[in-house]
């Protein structure tokens, strides 16, 4: 039993090494976007659950063969498992390839290009998903016959080895191995993990212990030969392991807004909040063995464990409820943030914690009781936790959160968990706080109906005080504007030029006259008059505004939809803007814009979101995104690249991405003090003076420069920038050990290990 722990405990933490390296390679080859996203996850999760279907099938097919058969399934399973890392990367990388050829000789729109990535994405992803769901039924049909003692917590038992991996998976993978490895060799070690997995079980599957037969259906409860599984008490098993799964995949896309404010955009936030997740869920599955070993409650049968088991479901269902609330207390804005990852990890930590905790409790719990030891019930019921899952981030990206919000998003939640404790009886039982008829609580192991009446009052009385008495992050912003979508909440603010615009809580951009200059520079460096514009990433549509000043067609791609809805809010000439001919914005991702528009552009101008760590960001960073772009050039065009700084390494990869995707690169600090401008061409760029640079530039858009200049004229805005162009081998030089900065090896991203061992250098 310890092997197969081990083998599950390895599984689980390259499962979540999977998960997140393929979410990441996808995003790298069809987009940063929220249904790119949801179909990767959907894809994942619906490949568990038919894997975990399908595999219960299977054993129940082959029931009466001995244990060394279902490990040597097993091991099979964990082989395929482990080909996955070294196929799904170039598989995916194939597939961009051919739909960016077939996009040049067929006009899809994005709904028909979504189409088509998610059928591709699924035809890679769904048979080695299939594998990883098919492992908890093969597991268990395999210590059914080997140690029949164990068999009616079997899952249980698997599930905690499980979430324990996937928690170290979530550290290692993002504070260790990525920053290390980089993505494919982080791939490479997951896969090297699962062939070792695979090597093991069919060594042991050869073993004399794997060599017993399965039990006979008549010895074991549940099987069609032998006495049948009773109903249970209440009948609740199946729809809350939906609702838990649904839940919990919802509500992490609620906690990600609410927390990213405190901890920060970066992959350091996401990872801290899934292990948090995980760990907590850990700590569930491991109070609920213990219980469940005090409470004799293994099996499911008739008598005192029923009830007993059914009167915990209801309470945990309750409390679950409950805790589901305490996100709004723990993103409270009020409560003091002075060091602001420590904190930041503590609100996560008891914000979603306790709801984990109990959710992890319930989970092994409902498909122990249901499934007593059956793989194929086992399946059947993760299956359903599965399908949950599913339903869950889809529910909540695309429905709740952009017509109620955060908080009413969790309140609805909160209460499918309540209507589930408190009345049972939909679903064939008691009601909560009824004492079975005919027996007292005593009798059938019932706590008393007034304790448990109790735990539902305190859970309504906590519940309602946090949804009246806490406060969302926007309070800070009296007056501000407040938009919400599928992909983030935005919030516009200040007056004036102090105006600002937040996503998820994150500082995007102000009022510069930087974001004119980003447009104005690499215009006016073109040796003929601009025909076609492409702004890539709109925020406060300053860098959009200031190209449409020069009279040309201008596209800007933003993708969050809500952001240039504020635009107005920003410039009062916003909505003459938007009703000019000229003027096209697109709501999609930059590099998938890219891939699939067959224009050409004279400038592209890039300004990606802050801060330079951001997670994601590297995707507009890195040698495959210039390289990319370059081809949406026209001969002599010219890409403006915003870098607001950085460290040395950083700079120094980011340079060498540059210069390695384009054979003519200048590079000027900006205005204001800060930040580099770098321009990139596929031919010569002329060296002008400050005083040409005002001759090349229309009269509107001269104006348009001048708007906020702190310079009298034209050329006396142009003239620090052009006495600040530095070398571009001099920004490589800052760090002459930097690798460059690739979409495999992210550093801007993953620092953690960097940063540590030079404080301890220090």
């Amino acid at each position: 039993m310890n092997l197969i722990f081990c083998f599950f405990l390895l599984s689980g933490f390259c499962s979540l090494v999977y998960q997140v390296v393929w979410l990441r390679v996808a995003m790298a080859d069809f987009g940063v976007t929220t249904p790119l996203i949801s179909m990767v996850l959907s894809v994942f999760m619906a490949g568990l659950a038919l894997g975990s279907w399908g595999g219960g099938r299977l054993v129940r097919r082959f029931e009466s063969r001995p244990a060394g058969f279902f490990i040597g399934l097993y091991a099979a399973s964990e082989f395929v498992i482990g080909v996955s890392g070294l196929a799904v990367g170039p598989l995916l990388g194939w597939g961009r390839v051919l739909l960016a050829a077939r996009v040049a000789h067929a006009a899809w729109d994005s709904s028909g290009y979504y189409f088509a990535s998610g059928g591709w994405i699924a035809l890679v992803l769904l048979p080695f998903c299939t594998c990883m769901g098919a492992t908890f039924p093969l597991a268990m049909a395999g210590i059914r016959a080997a140690f029949h003692n164990e068999a009616p917590r079997s899952f249980s038992y698997l599930y905690l080895a499980n979430v324990l991996g996937a928690m170290a998976g979530a550290f290692g993978s993002a504070f260790v191995f990525i920053e290390l490895l980089g993505f494919s060799g982080t791939l490479r070690l997951a896969a090297a993990l699962n062939t070792a997995i695979a090597a093991s079980a069919w060594a042991f599957a050869r073993s004399g212990i794997a060599s017993r037969r399965s039990l006979l259906r008549a010895e074991l409860p549940g099987t069609s030969r032998g006495i049948a599984i009773p109903a249970s008490a209440d009948g609740m098993e199946l729809p809350l392991l939906f609702a838990s799964g649904l839940s919990s995949l919802a509500m992490e896309v609620v906690w990600t807004r609410q927390f990213v404010p405190f901890l920060g955009p970066v992959v350091y936030s996401f990872a801290t909040i899934l292990a948090v997740y995980l760990a907590a869920t850990a700590a569930g599955s491991r109070v609920y063995r213990a219980w469940a070993r005090r409470a004799g409650t293994g099996g499911a049968g008739a008598g005192p464990n029923n009830a007993a088991a059914s009167a915990v479901r209801r309470s945990a269902a309750v409390l679950a409820g409950g805790c589901a609330l305490l996100p709004l207390l723990a993103a409270d804005p009020r409560i003091p943030s002075r060091h602001r990852l420590l904190i930041g990890a503590l609100r996560v930590a008891w914000g979603i914690g306790p709801l984990c905790g109990v959710l992890g409790f319930l989970t092994p719990m409902l498909v122990d009781r249901w499934s007593a030891g059956d793989p194929g019930r086992a399946g059947r019921a993760y299956a359903v936790n599965a399908l949950g899952c599913i339903a869950g981030p889809l529910l909540s990206g695309f429905f709740l959160l952009p017509i109620v919000g955060e908080r009413w998003t969790l309140a609805l939640l909160a209460i499918l968990f309540f209507v589930l404790g408190v009345s049972p009886a939909l679903w064939g039982g008691p009601a909560f706080g009824r004492r079975p008829t005919g027996a007292s609580a005593a009798d059938q192991g019932v706590r008393p109906t007034y304790t448990r009446g109790a735990l539902l009052i305190a859970a309504t009385v906590v519940s309602l005080l946090l949804v009246g008495l806490t406060r969302d992050f926007e309070t800070l912003y009296p007056g501000a504007q407040v938009r919400r979508d599928h992909t983030a909440t935005v919030v516009a603010t200040g007056q004036g030029m102090d105006r600002m615009l937040r996503v998820n809580g994150v500082g995007i951009t102000n009022l510069t006259p930087i974001t004119k200059m980003m447009a104005h520079l690499s215009l006016a460096s073109l040796e003929a008059p601009p025909q076609r514009i492409l702004v890539l990433c709109f925020g406060m549509g300053t860098s959009f505004r200031s190209a449409l000043s020069w009279g040309v067609p201008v596209t800007a791609v933003e993708l969050v939809p809500s952001v240039p809805s504020l635009f107005g809010y920003f410039h009062s000439d916003a909505g003459d803007l938007l009703r000019s001919p000229l003027a096209s914005i697109v709501i999609d991702d930059a590099r998938r814009f890219l891939e699939r528009t067959p224009e050409m552009y004279d400038a592209i101008v890039i300004d990606p979101p802050p801060p330079i760590e951001a997670a994601g960001s590297s995707l507009l960073y890195s040698r495959e995104f210039y390289e990319l772009a370059a081809h949406r050039l026209r001969r002599g065009g010219i890409l403006q690249q915003w870098l607001p700084g950085g460290e040395p390494i950083v700079v120094s990869a980011i340079a060498q991405a540059l210069g390695r995707s384009f054979p003519y690169v200048r590079v000027f600090h900006s205005i204001e003090g800060w930040g580099l401008h770098f321009l990139a061409s596929p031919t010569l760029m002329v060296r002008h003076t400050a005083a040409e640079f005002a001759a090349r530039i229309p009269p509107a858009a001269a104006g348009d420069l001048l708007e906020w200049s702190p310079a009298a004229t034209v050329e006396g805005q142009f003239q620090p920038v052009v006495a600040g162009e530095i070398a571009l081998q001099t920004l490589i030089d800052s760090d002459p050990h930097a690798p460059m900065l690739t979409d495999d090896r992210p550093i801007n991203e993953y620092y953690f290990l960097r940063r540590q061992f030079r404080k301890t250098a220090r």
